[in-house]
């Protein structure tokens, strides 16, 4: 390469690769004293790349990696102590002893996890480059990554969005060769990753991994153009780990002796140093005295990992929501209005949230197909392209992972992502990101990463849409800790939770039953929220509890009238959301009816109704004059054809002769 690093930067890039090189190698030893608890991934050979990228970034600047973490964070400026004690499992680790090796969280320098499974640190990073660009700063987010993930479909999404927008992020991959135990070379139909990025329209190139100047001379030229709002760069760095995969795992049933010994012959300490003293850069003694100051900061680090104390198993179920959220200022009203002339519709509701929180806050931003000028399927952003521009409504690929993995690393580095993805169905693609990812970010961080992103999207059975545009899949969500569902049924209620959503730290699924967008009713101009996790009494009753979500609540409000000349009381319970569920108001309804019927659109087994029944069966059995009842709609796929639609769906003919038999067990 051309300009050789003054003598502070070799120094420094020097002692990171011997802080990396002598942790990996004390937890190496720590795992045979069975003192890590679970797997360790060193990174041992490939601390060139590591220390030579994090040597130009700021501390603002931001790093998301993958299982073989140890050397970004140790680059990105983790303590030695916190990271070895993250791996002995103790309350003072990087992640509090919630993550261990593949799961390593430091915020307060830059590192912003670490990933268990290949591939989401790219669109995470792409979300953190996205933050820098909404909020107008020249920091750049840095995505590390094997050989491996290339193959996988966030490489692809993630760096065409990174190029199509132009966005601050660098992608390294360190190409060792084998993901797990599979060569590159077999796995690859293009094994030469950095050509890549010419298909993205990004600067990419390659370089050798085990050669700290090589890589900081291509690093700081990525930075560069990163910081002056020239796009991604492709750095596709090849190196080799010369440890197993794992500690404790077998190393050669995929690869030779001879080739590890050939490797270490390339190690990348040994040609920096030899390099430096050669160049007459740096001097043997100041690299000895580098090396001794590091033995002693790792041996130290080690000695407090094993003194300090293991988490309080009270603490296990911390985290898991935000736990101090921040006040909006506005009422909470849960009580819907009576004396409200307005009516408008659900669509319209949520958009004036929508509108009106945007107005306030300049770090939400919307991100779906066809919500910028067009202003979505279902006018859900009309007329905002023209207020905020193309940053703040910004339309996609169809790429659902992928826009899905950037709003996590978006709700990480301070921005506020709402997701538009029009139909829950669509959003399967990206499913692994909402339930690995989003949902477990402020648990895996121990409440110090904030997770505010609003996916939103059409849920429901009609209008002849078929398996794949009908799906309900708010109990499959509600399955999953960490995350809010919310399944409004009326326009006041859509308003007050997405206003809610929009002013909180939890990811939530905004769930919208396409059948009653349209559907109009009172809703306030007053400001006001509402509560996740409480129900409202939709219709007093005194004989039967009908809980019921989004069109069925619609559906059994048409029948109560009837009901009540044939002597009926029917009290009808909105949950409104599934996750927090408010069981304590169903249950003080059961108390006064003796009777409950649970009518659910979605599927019976694992449901909704499922829960519900379980619930009041176990707190609320002594309290019941008949047995629970439920009412699904049948288990199978969505048919296209209008009488075999209806055929399975619960309508107001079914809900009324479930409410009878009920009343007459």
């Amino acid at each position: 390469m051309t300009n050789s690093p003054s003598k502070q930067t070799y120094l420094g890039l020097y002692r990171t690769m011997q802080v990396i090189r002598q942790t990996e190698e004390e937890l190496a030893r720590c795992h045979q004293r069975g003192l890590i608890h679970g797997a360790c991934h060193t990174y041992v050979g490939e601390e060139a790349i590591a220390s030579a990228v994090c040597a130009h970034l700021r501390h603002e600047d931001v790093v998301f990696s993958t299982h073989r973490g140890h050397g970004h964070a140790l680059a990105k400026g983790m303590p030695p102590r916190e990271l070895i004690a993250e791996l002995f499992g103790r309350e003072t680790g990087c992640s509090r002893g919630r993550g261990g090796s593949m799961h390593l969280f430091s915020p307060e320098v830059g590192m912003m996890g670490t990933s268990g499974i290949v591939g989401p640190c790219i669109l995470q990073a792409c979300g953190g480059g996205y933050s820098f660009k909404l909020m107008k700063t020249d920091n750049v987010a840095v995505a590390f990554f094997g050989d491996g993930a290339t193959n996988n479909g966030a490489f692809h999404e993630g760096l065409n969005m990174a190029s199509i927008w132009k966005l601050p992020v660098l992608f390294i991959c360190e190409n060792n060769q084998f993901a797990t135990e599979v060569p590159f070379s077999y796995a690859a139909g293009n094994p030469n990753v950095g050509s890549r990025a010419a298909a993205y329209g990004m600067t990419g190139l390659t370089v050798d991994g085990n050669d700290a100047v090589e890589v900081h001379q291509a690093a700081s030229e990525a930075v560069a153009r990163a910081r002056a709002g020239e796009g991604p760069t492709l750095i596709e760095c090849v190196t080799y780990r010369t440890r197993a995969h794992a500690e404790g795992m077998g190393d050669f049933g995929y690869r030779t002796r001879e080739d590890v010994e050939e490797w270490k012959k390339r190690c990348p300490l040994l040609r920096l140093r030899e390099k430096g003293i050669k160049d007459k850069i740096v001097t043997a003694a100041e690299l000895d005295a580098i090396d001794a100051e590091v033995k002693s900061l790792v041996e130290e680090a080690r000695k407090f990992a094993e003194e300090s104390p293991l988490p309080s198993p009270e603490s296990a179920t911390r985290h898991v929501y935000s736990e101090t959220p921040a006040p909006s200022g506005r009422p909470i009203i849960n009580t819907r209005p009576t004396n409200v002339a307005r009516e408008i519709t659900m669509t319209q509701a949520t958009h004036e949230a929508l509108s009106e929180e945007m107005a306030r806050n300049e770090k939400i931003f919307v991100m779906g197909e066809g919500i910028g000028q067009r202003g979505g399927n279902f006018k859900t952003t009309a007329g905002l392209y023209a207020l905020h521009g193309p940053v703040r409504l910004c339309d996609t690929p169809i790429c659902e992972r992928g826009f899905v993995g950037l709003s996590c690393g978006a709700g990480m580095t301070g921005t506020r992502p709402v997701i538009d993805f029009m139909f829950a169905d669509f959003v399967l693609d990206g499913v692994g990101e909402i339930v690995n990812q989003i949902a477990k970010i402020q648990y895996m961080s121990s409440g110090r990463l904030k997770m505010p992103v609003l996916l939103r999207g059409c849920i429901g059975i009609g209008h002849s849409a078929a398996t794949h545009h009908s799906g309900n899949y708010y109990a499959m969500y509600a399955q999953i800790p960490g995350l809010k569902v919310v399944v409004p049924s009326n326009p006041y209620d859509a308003k007050g939770l997405f206003k809610r959503a929009l002013n909180g730290d939890d990811p939530v699924l905004f769930l919208e039953h396409r059948e009653i967008l349209s559907l109009k009713g009172p809703v306030p101009e007053t400001e006001y929220e509402i509560e996740f996790g409480k129900a409202a009494v939709v219709r007093p009753g005194t004989d039967v509890t009908v809980v019921a979500l989004a069109r069925m609540v619609v559906l059994t409000q048409s029948i109560c009238d009837k009901l009540q000349t044939e002597g009926i009381s029917v009290e009808l319970i909105d949950p409104r959301t599934v996750l927090p569920l408010d069981i304590d108001t169903i249950l003080e309804s059961v108390k006064k009816t003796g009777r409950l019927l649970v009518i659910d659109e979605g599927f019976a087994p694992c449901g909704f109704a499922v829960d519900v029944a379980a619930q009041v069966a176990d707190r609320g059995f002594n309290d019941l004059d008949a047995p629970i009842k439920r009412l699904n709609g049948a288990f199978t796929p969505t048919p296209y054809s209008p009488p075999l639609e209806h055929a399975v769906i619960p309508n107001a003919d079914a809900i009324s002769q479930a409410i009878r038999e009920l009343i007459n067990e």
